[in-house]
This record gives structure tokens, sequence and C-alpha cells, in this order.
């Protein structure tokens, strides 16, 4: 934190700024009540935010305090020079090792809470860089980075590949899928899920220009432990 913006580690299951159903307990309101002002460019219901991340991923994320700080951001960020990556555990054993997954994102044309996979012209374009970094008999452990930042990006993205996030009631990644597996990994899915409530997603890495100085900012959350925890058992009974 200095005097023209914070970077924020977000807890699961905080959301980050006031909407219907949750006006209170936010980011916001927490940031607001810690240092009085934020930016008032996201408007008077998002001030400072300059990017969000789901109620129920935890991670990294800037906050701009000042007008001006918070235009630059913004601009680096549709600009694609803030690096932001995640961790994320998924079902099943992605591959190739690398890849992009550049497909548009828009809304489900059922459900209007959750959005999908479109034909083009019918979205927004969405880029999302993947690498397998561990692979374990039913789920695989990758690093993400986000080249576009759509509403729920990755877990879109990844669902429309057929490998949900793992713990992600919207799209798929819950207990719906754990019937294919044997005996054993699937009482050890089970189990998981049961002390994860959320999807195993995690905004680990963030790296931008500090608006006023210049100097590139580069910051790494750990991963918190519920994920860590899942990991653990992942590894122990593979």
């Amino acid at each position: 934190e200095d005097d023209a913006l914070l970077v924020v580690n977000k807890p699961a299951g905080m959301v980050v700024h006031p909407a219907c159903g949750h006006w209170d307990a936010t980011l916001v309101n927490a940031l607001l009540y810690h240092c009085g002002q934020l930016s008032g460019a996201g408007g008077t219901i998002r001030p400072g935010i300059v990017h969000r991340l789901d109620k129920e991923t935890s991670g990294l994320l800037v906050v701009a305090k000042r007008d001006d700080v918070h235009s630059v951001l913004a601009g680096q960020l549709a600009a694609r020079q803030i690096i932001r990556q995640y961790v994320a555990v998924v079902w099943g054993r992605l591959t190739p090792d690398t890849g992009s997954i550049i497909a548009p994102i828009g809304r489900h044309p059922v459900d209007r809470k959750r959005m999908a996979v479109v034909a083009e012209g019918q979205g927004r374009a969405a880029i999302t860089h993947y690498r397998v970094t561990e692979r374990f008999r039913w789920c695989s452990l990758l690093d993400l980075r986000l080249e576009t930042g759509r509403t729920h990006q990755i877990r879109v993205h990844l669902a429309h590949l057929g490998h949900p996030v793992f713990g992600d009631a919207t799209y798929g990644g819950r207990m719906k899928r754990v019937g294919g597996l044997s005996p054993a990994d699937r009482r050890l899915a089970t189990d998981l899920l049961e002390h994860l409530p959320r999807q195993a997603l995690h905004a680990a890495h963030l790296r931008f220009c500090h608006p006023l100085t210049g100097e590139t900012l580069a910051f790494t959350a750990p991963l918190p432990d519920d994920m860590a925890q899942t990991l653990d058992r992942l590894r122990k009974n593979d």
C-alpha cells in the first residue's frame, strides 16, 4: 500500500464490491473503512476497483486510491500490460501440456447468471493461456495467464474444454464429475469436495507498472490453506 494504490490478497468467500444481495461485508466496504477514500472512477458501487475476482476465487488484485492512478491502471489493463497469473486444480488430465484457449464469451443462452463460450460475433473475445505443472490420476494442476478479463473467463474456458475447475458448482466441477472414477478415487474426490466448498482457483501472481513511479511491481500470494491441503492429499494418494 502507498498513497496511490493497494494490492490486496482477497480471501475466498468475500465479494469484491456491493451488488444485489451483497451490500455489506464486501472488499470495497473493508477498504473504504481502512483508508477512507478510493478512486471514484469505478463509480459509487465499485470505487477503486480496477479488476475483479469472483466471490469464491482467492488471490491478488490492485485497487486505486486516486482517479488519475485508476485511469492509468485501467489503460494498462486494456493494453494487456497487467500480468495476472492463476493456479487451478481441474478435473481430468489436460493435454497438451501447454496451450491457449481462444474462444469468445457471452451470457449463457438459457441461464443468464452464467457465462458461456458463444459463436463468433455473439460475445467478447477471450484468451486464456495455460500450462500443466502437475498431473494426478484424475485431475491436473495448472498455471494460467489471462490475456483478456471476461466474467468467469478461466472457469468458462476450462469447462468448455471438458476440464472444469475442481469444486466449481456453477460450471460442472462438483459432484457430478465423481461418477466416472474408481471406488477409491470416488471416495477421495467426495471427501476433498466436502472440505473445499468453492472452486480451486487462486490469483497467485500480479505484475504491473506503478502509475506514478514507473517501477515494475510484482506480487505473489501463496496458496490458501484449502487449496494447499487439497494438493497435499492428491499427492499422497496418487
